[in-house]
């Protein structure tokens, strides 16, 4: 069995479909997890989440920001964009968008010792204590009235540094935002969510997240999606892989299978 991770699809289901043919993806017997962000912005969001959904136990996915966007939208909230009200105006939106709302915001792959999620771990944070916070937030996203309360309350960059004692709509906004969001803070862990470029080209002291000093979570290997301007995959200094190679803006999707590091892709135009 196989264990393939594969970076933002943003609804580019045809190169989805070309890459996990690439793999010889057999969902009877591997697995495939989606780095984040299925939709938005690509051709066919409708179509790369119902397939996907339909890969049933052998595919999953962590959220993105992309992903909570639209479930935001589902419910009245945010302003419907990238052919996502095509996703909320199907036959069968209320199946995916529940499949969709029960994912989790970051997976250990306990064999390889992987930690996935979607954008980036505060320094501050252990790989348990990231899997016990992601887990709060996943909570309330699966729970229809919780989510809805929370949504209008998600966007905004504040508070911008972790803290334990976070309570209420802070605490899970600062968790879903360092979850779903995260590219570059500061070494004292204050992220800076405008930032977008490639590093090298970040103002001040920010550092990617993953270069900050004693980052608590640096024994575990990470892969991420999120950051398409990073400029490589693999910064092994770091112990981390970057996925989002760019597949919607005419650049590549990505898949890295656990078990062995064997990185395989597509360009985005078959």
């Amino acid at each position: 069995m196989s264990t393939y991770v594969i970076g933002d699809i943003q609804g580019c289901r045809d190169a989805l479909l070309r890459l996990l043919e690439r793999c010889r993806f057999d969902p009877a017997a591997d697995r495939l997890i989606c780095a984040g962000d299925l939709v938005a912005r690509g051709p066919d969001s409708l179509g790369t989440l119902r397939f996907v959904h339909g890969l049933g136990t052998a595919a999953t996915a962590v959220l993105g920001n992309h992903d909570l966007h639209l479930l935001a939208l589902a419910q009245g909230f945010g302003r419907a964009r990238d052919g996502l009200d095509t996703v909320v105006a199907a036959d069968d939106a209320e199946t995916l968008l529940e499949w969709l709302s029960t994912r989790p915001l970051a997976l250990h792959h306990a064999a390889t010792d992987t930690l996935i999620v979607h954008a980036g771990v505060a320094p501050q944070w252990t790989v348990a204590q990231t899997l016990a916070l992601a887990g709060e937030a996943q909570a309330v996203f699966a729970d229809r009235e919780r989510r809805r309360a929370f949504l209008p309350r998600m966007y905004g960059d504040a508070p911008a540094r972790w803290r334990d004692d976070l309570t209420g709509d802070d605490r899970l906004r600062c968790i879903v935002n360092v979850l779903t969001r995260a590219r570059y803070c500061s070494a004292q862990g204050d992220f800076e969510f405008a930032e977008k470029g490639s590093p090298g080209a970040q103002a001040g002291d920010l550092m990617p997240w993953f270069e900050v000093p004693e980052r608590r979570s640096a024994g575990t290997r990470i892969v991420f999606g999120h950051w398409s301007t990073l400029g490589r995959i693999h910064w092994p200094q770091a112990n981390v892989w970057g996925l989002d190679t760019g597949c919607v803006w005419g650049g590549a999707l990505s898949a890295l299978r656990l078990e062995d590091l064997h990185l395989l892709e597509v360009p985005c135009a078959g």
